[in-house]
């Protein structure tokens, strides 16, 4: 099972004021492993980068007008991702600018498969910080390298948290099945699924055949 953890950078907030991204970042893993196949770039946003994003990534007007446009790496970014679960913290946010980008080129918005670990960090610890700050603290993961906001750095950091929240500390191992127990964006509609372990008839049979074994057991002797 092959995922990509996805993070964007962008120009400002709000795609509706006209923001473009200025750095996307994809780490692709495969049965919770990152494997070396990975994505980057920056871009000319073709547009000034706002005042509170520049404060967030450090990236100026004059590094990103010598960069490639979102035009010129379509395809490339498009194939990386294509038929793969994306990882994304935050999910809305990062979307709603990648298909800003699409719509601009007059292509399809993204149909992946989407896993938010934002979503997942709320259910999993209601009314606590879920930044990405916050949850590498928890699970004492070494952010020591982000000093400020970029796309690959944030995506090495979230591979290692989405693997803790899903509770997998062993991702060598191969679990089944995976993606059926964790929360899911799709088209818009967010699914939850946890876990049920369903009992065989042969385990309860078994599990009679013990009680009455060790019940006879105690009682006689």
């Amino acid at each position: 099972m092959k995922e990509v953890v996805l993070d964007t950078e962008t120009t400002g907030i709000s795609v509706k004021e006209g923001h473009r991204i200025v750095e996307i970042g994809c780490v692709e893993l495969e049965n919770l492993i990152p494997t070396k196949n990975k994505f980057h770039c920056y871009l000319n946003p073709e547009r000034k980068v706002s005042e509170k994003a520049f404060e967030i990534h450090g990236y100026t007007d004059d590094f990103l007008s010598k960069q490639k446009k979102f035009k010129e790496i379509v395809d490339e970014f498009l194939n990386f991702i294509d038929g793969k679960k994306l990882i994304i913290h935050n999910a809305n946010f990062d979307l709603a600018h990648i298909n800003h980008e699409l719509e601009i080129l007059g292509k399809d918005k993204i149909n992946n498969e989407i896993v938010d670990t934002l979503i997942l960090s709320r259910n999993k610890f209601p009314g606590s910080s879920i930044s990405l700050d916050a949850l590498c603290k928890r699970y004492r993961i070494d952010n020591s390298k982000r000093v400020q906001h970029t796309a690959l750095i944030d995506c090495d950091l979230l591979a290692k948290v989405y693997i803790n929240l899903i509770d997998q500390k062993e991702p060598t191992l191969d679990f089944h099945k995976q993606d059926e127990n964790t929360p899911v964006l799709t088209k818009g509609k967010i699914l939850y699924f946890k876990k049920i372990v369903k009992i065989t008839e042969e385990e309860l049979k078994k599990h009679k055949d013990f009680l009455n074994k060790n019940l006879k057991k105690n009682y006689f002797n």
